[in-house]
Parts: C-alpha cells; sequence; structure tokens
C-alpha cells in the first residue's frame, strides 16, 4: 500500500488534536507537520513536497482559501471547517473534499480515501513526459531518468544513455514528475528513488554521481527514504 504524507493546518488545539488522532489511527497515512497557522504550513512547504494537506479555512491573518491557492498542484486538499458557507468557493479551487466540523473518523476515512485514489490513477496514467530541446520535443520515460540538475536558467536531465538539457525551472518540472518516484534533494536537483544505490545524510550515490541533500531537504528527504 502507497503511504501519503501528510499536514495540519489549523488554529484550534482541538480541532488539530482530533484530526492527528484520526490521522494516527489510518496506516496509510504519514504526518510530516501539524501548523498552527498559515505562516508555518508557507514556511514548511518551502522545502518540503506533501501529498496531502487537512486544511482549516477561518484562520487568522491569512485564511485556509488563500493558502490553498498558493500549494502546488501536486498535493491534494481537504478543508475542515465549521462553516458551510464556504464549500462552493473551496470545490472552486478543485478541493478534494470538504469535512464540516466536528466530523466522524468515518468521514475522514472516505475524504481520504478520495484524495488517494485520485493520486492513484494519476501513477497510473503517465509513465513518460515530452521536453523541449534543440528545437524538437523528446520523449523521456521516468524509468529513464537518474537525476535532473538546474544550472542557471536551463535544466540538464540525465538519463541512462544520454543527457537532454531543456529551457525549465527545476520547480517547475518537479511538478511535472510523479512524486512517488522521484525527490528533491536540494535546491538544484531532483534523483529518481529508484536509481539510488546507497546515501548518507550528505549525498545520494547514483551510479558513479554523488547527488547532494542539502541542510534544508535533508529532513524530508531522510523521511522518505526511511519509509520505503
Amino acid at each position: 500500500m502507497n503511504k501519503y504524507s501528510c499536514v495540519i493546518v489549523d488554529d484550534e488545539p482541538m480541532a488539530r488534536e482530533i484530526l492527528e488522532s484520526y490521522i494516527l489511527k489510518t496506516p496509510f497515512l504519514v504526518l510530516k507537520k501539524v501548523c498552527k497557522n498559515a505562516s508555518e504550513a508557507i514556511l514548511f512547504m518551502q522545502s518540503n513536497t506533501v501529498d496531502l494537506y487537512f486544511l482549516d479555512i477561518n484562520m487568522p491573518e491569512i485564511s485556509g482559501l488563500s493558502l490553498a491557492k498558493i500549494i502546488k498542484n501536486n498535493s491534494k486538499i481537504i478543508f475542515t471547517t465549521a462553516y458551510r458557507d464556504y464549500a462552493v468557493e473551496g470545490f472552486n479551487l478543485n478541493i478534494v473534499d470538504y469535512l464540516l466540523k466536528p466530523f466522524s473518523f468515518d468521514r475522514f476515512i472516505e475524504a481520504v480515501e478520495k484524495a488517494t485514489s485520485v493520486e492513484d490513477k494519476v501513477e497510473v496514467k503517465h509513465d513518460f513526459m515530452f521536453v523541449r530541446s534543440d528545437r524538437k520535443m523528446i520523449k523521456i520515460d521516468f524509468d529513464s531518468i537518474l537525476y535532473i540538475e538546474s544550472l542557471s536558467d536551463y535544466l540538464k536531465i540525465y538519463l541512462e544513455d544520454k543527457t537532454v538539457v531543456c529551457r525549465e525551472t527545476i520547480s517547475g518540472f518537479e511538478e511535472k514528475l510523479p512524486k512517488q518516484l522521484f525527490i528533491r534533494t536540494h535546491r538544484s536537483f531532483i534523483a529518481a528513488i529508484k536509481k539510488i544505490n546507497s546515501y548518507t545524510n550528505e549525498f545520494l550515490e547514483i551510479k558513479d554521481k554523488a547527488v547532494p541533500i542539502s541542510r534544508s531537504y535533508k529532513e524530508s528527504v531522510l523521511d522518505k527514504l526511511a519509509e520505503l
């Protein structure tokens, strides 16, 4: 069974406790962070990739609706709120589900299964992508990628048999990759998980290359590899 990382963002202590207890009872969820406000969540997401956010809407300073607009598209969001009036706006943001407080564990599981089933469909659907290089679109199989390196305003995609160069930001490229197959290790590096031969706290070994793990990504990288 695939495991899904998740984050709670809620300013109410009791709501956080209930969600945390539900998550701990769900074997395929891994709780990565409990945030008391949106600012904490924004700081965490800058160097961590998360599969699923449980997001309160009515929070001080930065609302859940505002936070949802900046969460990366490859992360799923389940709203948890006491206010029914926000439902329509939430679904307009492509939210997976909307849990009205107080909600039962059964209703929680229903929402989670909806989120993870959407993710599973994405995993099966795509096993390749096209990138523009040398004035043409080149097909790249995900299984052939070793790692990706960002160099100024372009990327070098290291494959089993060649290297492809394209103009793209590494963050934009990361969003196109299936996150169950790849891991961001550094502001300039993404690695293919299946190609990792060994690792330490400082680098991953892929063939003859040591792919660095930066301090800001270390916790998320080591946590994800420990789950494999």
